[in-house]
């Protein structure tokens, strides 16, 4: 995967299960990159190890900032893009309802019940 978020410590805030995937929201982040993340939802396939999907939510750059606080950017093993940019992703709870709505679209899984597990 490309730029995938060198994550050293993490405490999973909310897990979910959709489908045939597992996805765990992360919060209170230490990187080894040097991203500032305030959450990583994290979409894990059953029967695999890494994840197949990440959408971050970093504190934007200076110059980013007056569009929003923090960008979502999605990281798949074909790219690394920033999608949008929000000030109400440093919500737990907002984050994960959007995030979890692109990783669903972008793994292609039908519209299917979301259900919370932790």
């Amino acid at each position: 995967m490309t730029e995938v978020p060198k994550i050293l410590t993490a405490i999973p805030q909310r897990r979910y299960q959709v489908g045939d995937y597992a996805a765990t929201l992360l919060g209170d982040i230490e990187s080894g990159d040097g991203i500032r993340y305030q959450f990583i939802l994290a979409f894990v396939e059953q029967g695999q190890e890494q994840p197949a999907l990440y959408l971050c939510c970093e504190q934007n750059r200076p110059q980013a900032s007056a569009a929003g606080g923090f960008r979502m950017r999605m990281v798949n093993s074909a790219m690394s893009e920033v999608l949008d940019s929000s000030d109400r992703w440093g919500v737990a709870d907002a984050f994960a309802t959007d995030a979890l709505a692109v990783g669903l679209q972008t793994l292609g899984i039908p519209a299917e019940p979301v259900h919370r597990l932790l």
